[in-house]
């Protein structure tokens, strides 16, 4: 084992690196939909270009994730972090100077472009630079992206009421602009002293061993991290595996309801709701915030209490009542069902865990995090565009809304069949023979 040492010790750079990285990656999400009111009376936003732009991240998070690994091989993962950054912090900025939809969106599309690389970078850089502690990087770079998730709806409308909606867009491409800078230096310094080889093994854990070990074993789940792909014929068996596909339905399940609600949430608080588009945004981070505890506590109740399936119908039973709510009564306590909405959260980390442990090998959890992923995105990028064609075609908020709660529902298989205590290499002897 690696003796641990102070985070600052040789690797300030990266450390501060990282956060800024993790900081980016999900203010990017975060900060348009709040003031698509304040863009609207610049220049027309139909529906369905919002629909569009909260497809966007799944749709980079699923193809950048497969390209990204194939790249970072030839270039190495700093040039690569410091292509994505450049490419976040040119989006961020352009958005701010968008003159119609068309531009708004060519930016957004420029923006998850590097977002979707930096999340799959993300992971192996901390496991470069931080190898005696995973687990306490993994605490922080999780908890950076938990404040930047909630954090930009929350300062989005006053910016914008203030200094102009451009501004308020612009201003979150400064923080990828300066999460360039530690980066540069990196690499600067690499060219001088190369560093050794470093081995980045997908980490899987024993369920026993522990809180760390999970920890550890989420953040290298979050993306493709073995220096060889995903084996074809590993990959090629998941598809004919009942909790593989269960697997991908949750993940497409949590992705869903966020990006359908980083998208259209504001807007529609403000029509049922009849709430300010700054309150609208505020309520929007609230959301956010809710995954934050959610993500620290969850690994827990997996590892030591085999707690999937209370986890996951809880999440999607909160979910339901939580829309409910908002159909029936959204003037009536407004706050309580965005809250009871946003434990839907709960099966993002749910789902990360189950990654890690649904697998017995490192070849196999990559090709299960690649199968879970790449689907699960791409089942996701259709909520955003779909409500926006809903909301558009019936002029109201009421299919939208059954809309989701329906996708919880349909999804309760896939929870139960996830709650399975056996590994993918498991189900397959018990269908196929030897693994």
């Amino acid at each position: 084992m690696t003796s641990a040492r102070p985070l600052w010790e040789g690797r300030a750079m990266a450390l501060l690196g990282i956060v800024l990285v993790a900081f980016s990656l999900r203010s990017a999400v975060a900060s348009l939909s709040p003031v698509l009111d304040h863009i609207s009376q610049a220049f027309p936003v139909s529906p369905v270009v919002v629909g569009l732009i909260g497809a966007a991240p799944p749709v980079c998070f699923a193809v950048f994730g497969l390209l990204t690994p194939l790249v970072e091989r030839r270039f190495g993962l700093e040039r690569v972090a410091v292509v994505a950054l450049a490419l976040m912090a040119a989006g961020l900025l352009l958005r701010g100077l968008s003159v119609d939809s068309v531009t708004l969106l060519g930016a957004t599309a420029l923006v998850f472009a590097g977002v979707g690389s930096g999340n799959v970078l993300l992971p192996p850089l901390v496991k470069k630079y931080f190898p005696d502690r995973l687990g306490v990087m993994m605490t922080v770079y999780s908890t950076t992206m938990a404040v930047s998730t909630f954090l930009p709806p929350l300062v989005a409308v006053p910016v914008a009421d203030s200094l102009g909606w451009r501004i308020s867009l612009g201003m979150w491409g400064v923080f990828a602009a300066v999460a360039l800078v530690p980066w540069v230096g990196l690499l600067i310094r690499e060219r001088r002293e190369p560093a050794a080889p470093v081995v980045t093994e997908l980490l899987v854990p024993d369920p026993t061993d522990g809180v760390d070990d999970l920890r550890d074993a989420v953040a290298a789940s979050t993306g493709p991290i073995s220096t060889a792909p995903a084996s074809p014929r590993i990959f090629g068996r998941l598809w004919r595996l009942p909790l593989a596909w269960a697997l991908a339905f949750v993940f497409a399940t949590s992705s869903s309801m966020a990006y359908a609600s980083f998208a259209w949430m504001p807007a529609m608080l403000v029509d049922i709701g009849g709430v300010s588009p700054a309150t609208a945004g505020f309520l929007l981070s609230v959301f956010a915030a809710v995954g934050l505890p959610c993500s620290m506590l969850v690994p827990v109740l997996v590892v030591r209490f085999q707690a999937t399936r209370p986890l996951f119908f809880f999440a999607a039973g909160a979910g339901v009542v939580g829309l409910a709510g908002l159909l029936v009564a959204p003037r009536a306590a407004l706050a309580l069902w965005v809250v009871i909405f946003g434990l839907t959260a709960i099966m993002f980390p749910l789902s990360l865990v189950l990654l890690s442990i649904r697998a017995r090998t490192p070849e196999s959890a990559v090709a299960l995090s690649g199968f879970v992923q790449s689907l699960g995105y791409a089942i996701a990028a259709l909520f955003p565009l779909t409500i926006g064609l809903l909301h558009e075609t019936t002029g109201g908020w009421q299919a939208p809304i059954v809309l989701l709660a329906a996708a919880l529902v349909a999804a309760a298989p896939a929870g139960w069949i996830s709650g399975r205590r056996r590994t993918i290499e498991d189900e397959w002897e018990r269908r196929h023979g030897r693994w």
